[in-house]
């Protein structure tokens, strides 16, 4: 029996009508907004670093800034699913399937 790998998204920062999504540091902020939610839960204590989840990260791809978002995020956090997919709905953001042609190099 395979197991299904969770699909991965990028939320490109591009509108539907293909401007530039504003302000610059956007992929950097809903990436950090999203950094508690890990394989393992929230950290804390004298271990806690600063850092992205795994499942929310700004990447550059093409020249577009992006955030890759691991669908696994939804078994971790429904709700934390829902924000970052109608952050990109709400802002007329492009929303492609991640795969080995769209990866960053």
């Amino acid at each position: 029996m395979t197991e299904n790998k969770p699909r991965e998204f990028y939320i490109q920062g591009l509108t539907l009508e293909g401007k530039t999504f504003r302000p610059s540091d956007w992929a950097e902020r809903l990436a950090g907004a999203m950094a508690c939610f890990r394989p393992d839960g929230v950290q804390g204590g004298i271990g806690a670093y600063i850092g992205y989840s795994p499942y929310c990260v700004p990447r550059v791809v093409d020249g577009v800034k992006c955030v890759l978002v691991n669908e696994a995020l939804r078994g971790v956090e429904p709700m934390a699913w829902d924000f970052v997919m109608h952050f990109a709905r709400d802002n007329h953001l492009q929303v492609v399937e991640a795969g080995p042609k769209r990866d960053p190099k």
